[in-house]
C-alpha cells in the first residue's frame, strides 16, 4: 500500500483536475490557453498554501515536455541554484529547464538576480511561487521579465469535487465501506480555510479513525472551532458574507459582531477578510478613506494570528466599519467609467496628457491654486461626470474646498 499522505497520490494530472482556479485553468482560463498554445513563459504564482501552485508547475512541466527542478528558497542557496543550472547545459540543445522556485520570497535580492542570467538566454523557464504579495517581495527585474498569476484559496463548494475523490480513494484503499454525505464535506472544505491539500488531510484522518459514516461530530472531533452551520449547497456560508455585508452597510455593529463571529466559528478567517476589505472600498470609502487601510492592517494581523486571537483585529475592523459614515460614490464612479469603457466610448487621450515630447499640458502646481482649467476626458466624454460627492463630512468638505478652488483657478 503506497504510504504518502492521500493528497499527494491524488494530486491533479491535468488541468481538468484542478479545482477553485477556473480564471487560470477552466476552459478559458489564462494560464491553459497559454500553455494549449505552447506558449510557456516564466511565470509568478501567488496565492495561500494548497490552492495548487506546485501541482500547476508539475503539470505545465508534463505538458510542455520539459525537465523540472524543484527548489525550496527556505533551504536552497547559490551554490543549488547553480548545480541546478548546471543540468541546464545537458538540455540547452532540446530546450529550457522548467525551474520551480517554490517560497522565493526568501530569497534575497542577489540570490533572485543570480536567476536573470539563465531566464534571459531562454536556458530556464521559472516558476516561481509565493504565499505573499510578490510586488513587495519579488525583485522587480524578475517580475518584469514574468507573468503574475494569483491563486486564491478554494471555497469548501469548489472543494467538493476534491474531497469526493478523496473519499473514494482512501475508502477502496483501505478497503473500508465509509460513507459522507456532501454536507459533510463541505463542512470538511469549510474547515480547511481554502486550502484543498488540508481538506483532503482532514478526511483522510476522518476515515481511518471511523467505523462506518463519517459525520459533524467526527469533524469536530478533529477540529472542534471548524464547524459552523452550513446547509447542503454551501449557501449558508455565502449568506452570512452577505448577511455581514448588509449589516456594516446598514451601521449595525451588533449585528455585524454577529455574523463575523458566526463565520468565524466555520473557521473561514480568509473570506471574512476578503469581504470587510470589499467592505471598507464599497461602502465606506471616500466617506473614511483610512477605513480601508485600517482594515487592511486588522486582516494582516488576523492571518498572522491565527484562531482563536484572529477574532480580535477582525472585530475592531467589523465594528469600525459598522460605526463609520458610509458613502459608495466611488464604487458608482468606477462603475459608471466602465460602462463607458466597455462602450467603447474615450479612445484618444487628449494630447496635452500623452508623453513629455507632446506640448500643452498645464502644470498645476505653477498656478497659486494649484488648479488650473483644462481637459483631462477624451473629446467624446467631455462634460461627463462619474463621480458623485457624497452627503457626508468628509465628502462635503472635499466638495466645498474644490469649489472654492475651481473658483478662485477660473478668475485668476
Amino acid at each position: 500500500m503506497d504510504r504518502r499522505p492521500a493528497a499527494d497520490i491524488l494530486r491533479p494530472k491535468n488541468f481538468d483536475e484542478i479545482v477553485g482556479q477556473a480564471h487560470l485553468f477552466g476552459k478559458n482560463g489564462m494560464i491553459r490557453r497559454l500553455v494549449e498554445a505552447g506558449r510557456i513563459t516564466n511565470m509568478i504564482f501567488h496565492g495561500p498554501p494548497g490552492t495548487g501552485k506546485t501541482t500547476a508547475a508539475a503539470i505545465i512541466a508534463d505538458m510542455s515536455g520539459m525537465p523540472i527542478v524543484r527548489l525550496n528558497a527556505t533551504t536552497a542557496s547559490l551554490s543549488d541554484i547553480k548545480d541546478a543550472m548546471q543540468s541546464t547545459n545537458n538540455v540547452f540543445a532540446s530546450g529550457s529547464l522548467l525551474l520551480y522556485l517554490d517560497e522565493i520570497q526568501y530569497f534575497n535580492r542577489r540570490q533572485q538576480q543570480s536567476l536573470l542570467e539563465y531566464i534571459e538566454d531562454g536556458r530556464v523557464t521559472l516558476i516561481a511561487a509565493t504565499t505573499e504579495n510578490p510586488y513587495h517581495y519579488i525583485y522587480s527585474a524578475l517580475l518584469s521579465r514574468s507573468s503574475v498569476f494569483e491563486f486564491k484559496p478554494v471555497s469548501p463548494r469548489d472543494m467538493l469535487p476534491a474531497l469526493r475523490r478523496a473519499l473514494e480513494y482512501i475508502k477502496n484503499a483501505i478497503g473500508k465501506e465509509i460513507t459522507a454525505t456532501d454536507e459533510t464535506l463541505l463542512a470538511f472544505g469549510v474547515a480547511a480555510a481554502g486550502d484543498v491539500r488540508h481538506g483532503i488531510t482532514l478526511l483522510e484522518t476522518a476515515i481511518y479513525t471511523s467505523d462506518g459514516e463519517i459525520t459533524l461530530d467526527t469533524l469536530r472531533q478533529l477540529a472542534p472551532s471548524s464547524i459552523g452551520t452550513y446547509d447542503r449547497a454551501g449557501d449558508a456560508h455565502y449568506n452570512l458574507l452577505s448577511a455581514l455585508q448588509k449589516s456594516i452597510r446598514g451601521s449595525d455593529p451588533d449585528a455585524a459582531v454577529f455574523y463575523l463571529a458566526k463565520l468565524l466559528a466555520g473557521g473561514d478567517i480568509i473570506s471574512v477578510c476578503r469581504r470587510l476589505l470589499v467592505i471598507a472600498n464599497e461602502d465606506i470609502g471616500a466617506a473614511y478613506p483610512m477605513a480601508a487601510a485600517i482594515t487592511y492592517a486588522c486582516c494582516e494581523s488576523a492571518k498572522q494570528l491565527g484562531m482563536p486571537e484572529a477574532r480580535i483585529p477582525l472585530a475592531n475592523a467589523a465594528v469600525m466599519l459598522a460605526t463609520a459614515p458610509k458613502s459608495n460614490t466611488a464604487y458608482s464612479a468606477v462603475n459608471a467609467a466602465m460602462a463607458d469603457v466597455e462602450a467603447g466610448l474615450g479612445q484618444e487621450i487628449p494630447v496635452p496628457l500623452r508623453g513629455p515630447m507632446f506640448a500643452g499640458y498645464k502644470y498645476p502646481h505653477d498656478y497659486p491654486s494649484g488648479w488650473v482649467p483644462q481637459q483631462y476626458l477624451p473629446d467624446d466624454l467631455v462634460g461627463r461626470q462619474y463621480y458623485h460627492f457624497g452627503n457626508n463630512k468628509t465628502e462635503a468638505a472635499a466638495k466645498a474646498y474644490w469649489e472654492k478652488i475651481k473658483n478662485d483657478g477660473r478668475n485668476t
